[in-house]
């Protein structure tokens, strides 16, 4: 009973305790009634209210009220945010048509990949559009960056340099500069005092992003960071790095071609897995016009195994060449290799044209690769990486003048991919005279390519393998 009663009274407390009373003109908050607003005078203007938020002790928001936010509908129109060419067409293409006031990016790449020389030439095409613009490094040291500057002509471009460290140094002399934008080199060097752990640990990189982000919304400067990758790729670090950021750009390539892939994975202010294609020179990083004759400038005449894929990437179409090679496995388990596309979804295709076209693939080694290192992901290269497949199987040829897209499902049907239009238009302006695609879809027609429709797997192959 005596407990009871205990526990009856700490509740009539808490409760006692919980009560609040509001002024209705000033939203000051008190723990008791009174006939006068300590705040602001008025007369008669408290009223009790609820909690604002319930939960244990201090981790709970309590009682005390904030200031209204302003609501609008979906129908209000408001100026879109401005942007800023920095001349560079295919930095620009990514970003989603220039850079944007107060925005903050991610930038991610392999080591030596050529993120601060694709960063510095930014820099200095931006800063000579009028734009005020700091690169502060924390890898290297400003002669360094000045080396690069002189390799790459643009030591006349009027770009602020720093080497520093330590983020409340750099937030303080970016207050006072006032620059419109800057570039972080890279986000793991950066050191936020207040934290204690090592520079590149966790809890700092999440510190810093959080920092630089904020002030770069706080102060509309646009900032650009860098970021290391992990062996698999990706950004290291925390992932709510990415979350925090408006985009994030990673920086592709391979270290045995001469091109470069600027992808967007997150924008919003721009279409996402929008490309911009440079190629690297002694001279810096290119800007490369038409990436579909770049990746088709070393393909020779038509062999087994070798197929051009008409793909999409972002909005622009990009036609690539898909190698196959399939030989006979001295092992007791067959090797399935790729590069430059899903290994998984390699072994569905292989899955289906076994199943639904009877055609085996046990004992063999099969290599994938995409040409020139590029790296395809779109469902519509099925069909493109079954014909390659069944080439070098079959030793035999398609013709070197005809393009191939469609998605597999697994029954063996083929669905058509979107943008046809623009994937032939792509291959008619390079020369290829012949389609292959799905059945379906919305009827099309380019002057100079033939389109042949295929309704499914086991029909595509009897048509051009003579099996099925």
């Amino acid at each position: 009973m005596r407990l009871e009663q205990t526990l009856n009274m700490g509740h009539k407390a808490r409760m006692a305790k919980s009560k609040t009373f509001s002024c209705s003109a000033c939203n000051a908050s008190f723990s008791k009634w009174a006939g006068r607003c300590e705040g602001c005078g008025e007369w008669n203007s408290l009223s009790q209210t609820a909690a604002l938020s319930a939960g244990p002790g201090k981790k709970s928001l309590g009682n005390s009220r904030g200031s209204t936010i302003v609501l609008s509908d979906l129908a209000t129109n408001e100026t879109p945010p401005p942007r800023t060419l920095c001349g560079v067409a295919e930095l620009d293409r990514v970003l989603g048509g220039g850079l944007v006031s107060g925005s903050a990016i991610l930038v991610g790449g392999d080591p030596g990949i050529g993120k601060s020389t694709l960063l510095l030439q930014a820099a200095a095409q931006f800063a000579r559009t009028g734009v005020k613009t700091i690169y502060i490094s924390g890898e290297e040291s400003t002669a360094q960056i000045r080396m690069r500057a002189r390799r790459l002509d643009l030591s006349q471009a009027p770009v602020q340099l720093a080497a520093e460290t330590n983020l409340r140094d750099i937030l303080t002399t970016l207050e006072a500069e006032k620059p419109q934008l800057v570039i972080i080199d890279s986000i793991q060097t950066m050191w936020v005092d207040n934290i204690d752990s090592a520079p590149g640990s966790v809890s700092q990189v999440r510190a810093a992003a959080h920092e630089l982000t904020n002030f770069a919304k706080r102060n509309n400067i646009s900032i650009i960071m860098v970021g290391h990758v992990t062996k698999d790729g990706q950004i290291a670090g925390p992932r709510i790095i990415e979350h925090m950021v408006d985009t994030v750009l990673y920086f592709e390539g391979e270290r045995g071609h001469h091109f470069r892939i600027l992808r967007a994975v997150k924008n919003r202010f721009g279409p996402a897995d929008e490309i911009g294609v440079f190629e690297m020179t002694g001279r810096g990083l290119a800007e490369v016009t038409n990436p579909s004759a770049l990746f088709l400038s070393e393909r020779g005449e038509a062999s087994p195994g070798s197929v051009v894929f008409a793909g999409i990437e972002g909005s622009r179409p990009v036609l690539v060449e898909m190698q196959a090679l399939v030989a006979p496995s001295p092992h007791s388990q067959a090797r399935r290799t790729v590069v430059g596309w899903d290994g998984g979804r390699l072994a569905m295709i292989l899955a289906v044209l076994e199943s639904r076209c009877g055609i085996p693939f046990a004992g063999l080694d099969v290599y994938l690769n995409v040409a020139g290192g590029m790296k395809i992901s779109e469902p519509a290269a099925d069909l493109a990486v079954a014909a390659a497949l069944l080439s070098a199987r079959e030793d035999t040829a398609l013709p070197a003048d005809t393009v191939i897209f469609g998605e597999i499902s697994l029954s063996g049907a083929l669905r058509p991919a979107p943008q046809t239009e623009n994937r032939l238009k792509e291959a008619q302006k390079l020369g290829f005279t012949a389609a292959i695609a799905p059945s379906g879809g919305k009827s099309v027609s380019i002057k100079g390519i033939g389109l042949r429709r295929v309704t499914d797997l086991t029909g595509f192959v009897g048509d051009f393998f003579g099996a099925g």
